[in-house]
């Protein structure tokens, strides 16, 4: 039977992606230590596809890198599953940090990582809110254009 959490992405009509594997080289992508539940950098990729390749700013609007976060804590969310076998262990999202890959003119570093921060919120409610950075960097792991990553209170 599904969760309570599950049944609000179902009602949602969010779909998480396949989650990678644990283990890549020697990072983990999650670690889970008493009753924090830490989750490694997620990209924009929708089972193992890499999307949203390039530079904030230059290759993607404020929107599209929005749509990228979005797809990146989805990934987050995947990768808490795996770890956790049900999301409703989740008790609350307590820290995401975005750091996104921006032309030096692009200052919307803020707003772009909303995309991640505003997914937690829709599907955990009050206890999506969190601490948060955000911030823009020159380059990126696959040339991205963001890449998240959160902590989680857990039961």
């Amino acid at each position: 039977m599904a969760g309570r959490i599950e049944k609000i992405l179902t009602e949602k009509g969010i779909e998480l992606p396949q989650a990678m594997s644990p283990k890549v080289g020697h990072i983990e992508t999650f670690v889970l230590s008493g009753a924090s539940l830490y989750i490694s950098g997620q990209i924009p990729q929708w089972n193992g596809e890499r999307r949203f390749i390039g530079k904030a700013g230059l290759d993607f609007t404020l929107a599209e890198v929005q749509q990228a976060a979005r797809l990146s804590a989805l990934n987050m969310l995947a990768q808490a599953r795996l770890a956790l076998g049900d999301l409703d262990r989740i008790k609350r999202a307590v820290k995401l940090t975005g750091y996104v890959n921006a032309s030096p003119d692009f200052h919307d570093i803020t707003p772009a990582v909303n995309g991640a921060s505003d997914l937690l919120i829709e599907v955990f409610g009050e206890a999506g809110r969190h601490a948060r950075t955000a911030v823009g960097v020159a380059v990126m792991p696959f040339n991205v254009v963001i890449e998240v990553e959160g902590i989680f209170e857990v039961l």
